[in-house]
């Protein structure tokens, strides 16, 4: 609604109706009253036992957290909500989802009672226009979101609300829609992309789940590879990871760990830099590369 047909509308409602709608409006205005341009993280998640495990990768998440405004409101992309379409989660209370199995009970009794954000949802929704975005009130977070969120903000005082990927798109697809976000930045809006820039579960070497530092030689070369085109801002070819090579074919067997580090690339401005953390293969095959968009 713009200004002037705002003004028709109080000059034909009565006072109290008009003065109530009045209250509505600032109050949604209020929430996303501009602010210092937000950063942009993407967060290497791991195993979900990083949730209540502590090592250097947890300190690492803790550590960002203190160096970022205390944000407004979250919208996470995790790789752990595919959908046919994009939706974002629009309820006040969101579960805590322990989408995972065979880990320990002490995991599944983790909660994370952030409160959810249905006026952020629905501005999520007015800004995107390349597709049409779903107000979903079954999802709630996935541990892609809490098991990483939860160390930035441990009394879950802080709004999240999720925005799943649409498996039927492409990279390039999700690159562009990803842009159409930016303007959340300036509202105290966190975006924060959860995923793993190199995911094979398959390859995993077991033997090696404790022992941080090791890699195999694929994926050494794929992470080298990905962090030389972020740093160098080449990310066309991060988009066109399909025609990168064997390395990176192991290192991306299907997308979905991917994509969030293209929503959290897309959405850096020239000005701005880019700071690694976590930076560490695990168990051969994983990644725990995390990344901080910031201004320089």
């Amino acid at each position: 609604m713009d200004r002037t047909d705002f003004l028709k509308l109080m000059a034909v409602l009565p006072l109290t109706e008009a003065t109530m709608k009045l209250k509505e409006l600032n109050k949604i205005t209020e929430t996303f009253n501009s602010t210092e341009k937000m950063p942009v993280l993407f967060l290497g998640h791991g195993s979900p036992m990083n949730a209540i495990e502590e090592n250097e990768f947890v300190k690492g998440f803790r550590q960002v957290g203190k160096t970022i405004p205390k944000p407004a409101a979250i919208l996470c992309v995790s790789a752990h909500w595919e959908t046919k379409g994009t939706f974002v989660t629009a309820m006040e209370k969101p579960n805590t989802i322990h989408d995972f199995g065979g880990f320990p009970k002490a995991l599944f009794d983790v909660q994370y009672p952030a409160p959810g954000d249905p006026e952020l949802a629905k501005e999520t929704k007015k800004i995107i226009k390349k597709t049409d975005v779903g107000l979903d009130q079954n999802w709630g977070l996935d541990h892609g979101a809490w098991s990483v969120i939860k160390h930035l903000y441990p009394a879950a005082d802080v709004p999240v609300i999720q925005m799943s990927l649409d498996y039927t798109q492409t990279p390039q697809y999700h690159y562009e829609l990803a842009k159409e976000l930016s303007s959340l930045r300036d509202k105290g809006v966190l975006i924060i992309g959860s995923g793993n820039m190199v995911h094979n579960l398959r390859m995993i070497a077991w033997d090696k789940l404790h022992e941080s530092g090791f890699g195999f030689d694929w994926a050494i070369e794929a992470s080298e590879k990905m962090k030389k085109y972020i740093l160098d801002g080449d990310y066309q070819q991060l988009i066109d990871y399909k025609s990168q090579g064997r390395a990176f074919d192991l290192a991306i067997p299907s997308p979905d760990h991917y994509l969030p580090l293209l929503y959290t690339l897309a959405l850096k401005n020239e000005n701005e830099k880019i700071s690694l953390f976590n930076d560490k293969p695990v168990a051969g095959s994983l990644t725990m590369t995390s990344l901080k968009i910031e201004a320089a």
